[in-house]
């Protein structure tokens, strides 16, 4: 895998959650469980309004590798946990803290530098058989 245009704490990806994207998730998903599109429900839970899907927070994640890494089909594993919740108005940034030639491991943290995810590791490869 080409990592030329990696950089250590290079910032690739700076995305806001609109209010909108836990309900285009539910969508796609299937997954309209109401804490991800209720705001009142959440709050019920202690929430301050209703959180963005996990998997959603991944697939965002995933996808700003790919298109930094130019070649979103040598993504082929994706490792992380979950740290606390993204809520629509949030932004989600992705910076690089280590890289070789077949593993990025990432910083995921959200406006006020919070961890979102933790422990990111994208294992990459050119080679179709992975």
């Amino acid at each position: 895998m080409n990592t030329g245009n990696l950089a250590m704490n290079e910032n690739i990806a700076q995305i806001e959650i609109d209010k909108y994207r836990p309900i285009y998730y539910a969508a796609a998903s299937g997954d309209f469980s109401p804490l991800h599109i209720d705001p009142e429900l959440a709050r019920s839970f202690g929430l301050k309004k209703n959180i963005l899907h996990g998997l959603c927070t991944i697939a965002l994640v995933v996808d700003a590798v790919g298109i930094k890494i130019g070649n979103p089909s040598a993504v082929k594993k994706f490792k992380c946990r979950f740290v606390s919740p993204v809520f629509p108005g949030d932004t989600v940034n992705i910076f690089i803290e280590e890289f070789d030639d077949s593993i990025l491991v990432l910083k995921v943290v959200n406006q006020e530098n919070n961890k979102i995810l933790d422990k990111v590791a994208v294992y990459i490869s050119d080679s179709e058989s992975d």
